[in-house]
């Protein structure tokens, strides 16, 4: 179609001069019996012809905004570009829900535009701008640049937390060259609720899930300039997302915590060790944040405060012995391991069958049967005091 007809078909000028209708989709609508594809082509090109005598002026303004990807802090540099184009406020916030840029004061009438920096389906941060009405389009085009901005700094973080993921893997294995001597340090760990998943696929999934909430965790210490080092480990019957960093950070739990909060929906528990002074006792603080986010409520967090009786026995061969066996019997008749979660999440449950059912997602009958088929591969009732302390033994840790 060309220009002159869609013009005609329109009833514009042949020569420009009036306003173009809003979007290419409002004129396939005005235009029902031209094929979609070509009234959108020559939408395209009339727009393009409208911006033509301003297309330098254009280009200018935006190479400006371009060149604020280069500076040491991107963010901060788009932020008060675009403050300053638009007389406006404009505040940046990463994922987590921190300001990482703002620049600019609200005009009096100021309206507010929100728009989510995303990268596959993934949230980056926000882009909030405060101005006179008119600006939403800038906005828009400007928040490509800080979504690119967002990534550069995610790439930077994860190429931290690799370095940082090595250093932790050393200070767990008793290589204590990573930290300062005298140090004190902190550890905090989080796993995702919900069953175990069985697929390799689901696996790698929940592994993702974990290595973003690791790069959450790692900005919001970075932001603060403190040390962090953070890793996502296979510990117990699942893998967890780890952190450490110095034990002087009085807000690092508590701001952690509201960092996972803000930077995700999903329903996890958040353990926390306590102060440990010497580098050679990563291994064990690791192990008091895993047993406190056992007692952590969902999407909340607890500190570990005194060692538990049971772990002793929870570490000995002898009770690693006990689960082999029990868990080889139960797999005998659970091939896709639906009976090992369900019974997993029972051991961990506090409330009633009913509520169990429903955080699991299933019927409450089939909760019940999934429960009597464990107990019959395992020879015992749950309702057995010495069974289900075995059961404990063999399933939970």
């Amino acid at each position: 179609m060309s220009l002159t007809a869609l013009r005609a078909a329109l009833g514009l000028h042949p020569h420009g001069g009036e306003e173009l209708l809003p979007d290419a989709e409002a004129a396939v609508r005005v235009l029902p019996g031209v094929p979609v594809g070509d009234v959108r082509a020559a939408f395209a090109r009339l727009q393009a012809q409208a911006l033509r005598p301003h297309l330098p002026d254009l280009r200018a303004l935006l190479d400006s905004a371009q060149r604020a990807l280069g500076h040491p802090q991107p963010e901060a540099a788009l932020a008060r570009w675009l403050a300053g184009v638009t007389g406006g406020e404009v505040t940046v916030r990463a994922s987590w829900g921190d300001v990482v840029a703002h620049a600019g004061l609200a005009p009096d009438g100021a309206v507010s535009t929100e728009v989510p920096l995303a990268f596959e389906r993934r949230p980056v941060g926000t882009l909030h701008l405060r101005a006179e009405p008119g600006w939403a389009d800038l906005a828009a085009l400007i928040a490509e640049l800080l979504r690119l901005a967002r990534l550069q700094a995610a790439a930077a973080g994860a190429a931290r937390r690799r370095v940082g993921e090595r250093q932790f893997e050393a200070l767990l294995s008793g290589d204590a060259a990573h930290l300062p001597p005298g140090e004190a340090f902190m550890v905090a760990a989080l796993r995702l609720d919900g069953p175990s998943p069985r697929s390799a696929r689901a696996r790698e999934a929940r592994t993702a899930q974990l290595d973003v909430l690791c790069s959450v965790g790692e900005g919001f210490f970075y932001r603060r300039g403190v040390p962090c080092l953070t890793a996502v480990r296979v510990e117990g019957d699942g893998d967890v997302a780890a952190w450490l960093w110095p034990a002087g950070d009085g807000s690092g739990a508590p701001g952690l915590h509201d960092a996972l909060l803000n930077a995700t929906t999903a329903s996890f528990r958040l353990g926390v060790s306590r102060p440990h002074a010497s580098p050679a006792s990563a291994a064990e603080a690791l192990r008091e944040a895993v047993q406190a986010l056992t007692r952590a409520p969902g999407r909340g967090a607890a500190t570990f405060t005194q060692p538990d009786p049971l772990r002793p026995l929870l570490d000995s061969p002898e009770r690693a012995a006990h689960a082999a066996d029990w868990q080889a019997r139960l797999r005998a008749g659970d091939p896709d391991g639906k009976l090992a979660a369900t019974l997993r999440a029972y051991l961990g449950h506090v409330g009633s069958l009913a509520a169990l059912a429903q955080e699991l997602n299933l019927h409450l009958n089939t909760l019940r049967y999934r429960l009597r088929r464990a107990e019959e591969l395992l020879g015992g009732q749950l309702s057995d005091p010495a069974f289900l302390t075995r059961t404990y033994l063999a399933f939970q840790t």
